[in-house]
């Protein structure tokens, strides 16, 4: 059995497959012996027939149409029997101690859900695209080191959660804590199950040695487009409702009042206001809605402490935004 299986979900990405699985294939000849898994969803590019000309030795499950990241990595983790998972998304190109590196990371550490990779701009490589994610009380989630020189991000650090584009995940803690929640479809399920794995007392880092470029926006096409912006905004209301006591949300409604207001605002300079406040009505919808009240996390009083300690995270990366660190 391999010890580490690579998931990557694929759509329409045949302009940056062929980089991203050699890359996998020319990691170090001491990386631990891991498989590669491609989710295919629906794509029409004909990237699915590269992969299997160009990559026979990859796994491909093809799924008839786009279901959606969630769904798509779900399928590759449910298909693998590894202890460990990365998930990578296609439009990257990881550095030969990539797999090695991750791996190192999360299996030295006690109560590690995942680690998260050093991703750096395709045409800047040395700036950083993310090195870890976080999230504070004013709802909203950022990377770490967007656009600043990598090398001040060269020390492993515990983060909120994993970015999804380049991590490792423990499958037992999955299969402890519930897989990636499809009713998010894309963005911000990285942030939902790191979350959740907090909760449950388990904690996410970051590790630079695991290098990989990463283009960015590749499947959507730009850094802000229609689609992206009402799925993240609605999937922000979303993770509030699912992962908060009622008690929590309501010391924190006041930060995410001003924090919903401020990003109204934002996407309205972009034009792109109405957009954002029908993602937010869609996430209110989703969260009382019937599928959405089956996500909600327990409250359970053996999980208290994590409570706190998630508090006090917000406040903390609150007071980072404020100090630009």
């Amino acid at each position: 059995m391999k010890k580490i299986t690579v998931v990557i979900p694929n759509y329409n990405g045949i302009q940056y497959m062929e980089a991203c699985l050699q890359a996998l294939y020319e990691q170090n000849a001491d990386t631990p012996p891991f498989e590669v898994l491609v989710v295919d969803n629906g794509s029409t590019d004909e990237s699915p027939e590269m992969i299997e000309r160009r990559f026979p030795q990859t796994k491909l499950i093809r799924l008839k149409e786009n279901t959606g990241f969630c769904h798509a990595v779900n399928v590759g983790i449910s298909s693998c029997s590894s202890p460990y998972v990365i998930l990578l998304n296609n439009d990257t190109k990881a550095a030969p101690d990539f797999v090695k590196s991750l791996y190192e990371a999360v299996s030295k550490r006690k109560r590690c859900f995942s680690v998260s990779a050093q991703m750096l701009m395709w045409d800047k490589p040395n700036l950083v695209d993310d090195a870890g994610d976080r999230y504070c009380a004013l709802g909203w989630a950022f990377g770490r080191g967007k656009g600043k020189p990598a090398e001040k991000f060269s020390k492993p650090v515990e983060i909120f959660a994993a970015c999804g584009g380049a991590a490792i995940y423990s499958r037992p803690v999955l299969e402890k804590i519930g897989m990636f929640d499809e009713n998010h479809f894309a963005y911000l399920e990285d942030i939902d199950i790191g979350y959740r794995a907090r909760i449950f007392g388990y904690r996410s880092y970051y590790e630079p040695k695991a290098k990989v470029l990463h283009y960015g926006s590749a499947s959507t096409g730009s850094r802000y487009n229609a689609k992206k912006t009402t799925l993240a905004s609605a999937n922000s209301v979303y993770l509030i409702a699912k992962n908060m006591p009622l008690l929590q949300q309501m010391v924190n409604l006041p930060f995410f009042l001003l924090g919903f207001l401020v990003k109204t605002l934002f996407f309205c300079k972009k034009r792109m206001g109405i957009l954002y406040v029908k993602g937010l009505c869609r996430g209110i919808k989703l969260s009382f809605s019937e599928e959405g009240r089956a996500k909600k996390i327990p409250f359970r009083r053996e999980n208290l402490g994590s409570y706190f300690a998630i508090q006090w995270q917000l406040y903390a990366n609150l007071i980072r935004i404020i100090m630009k660190t």
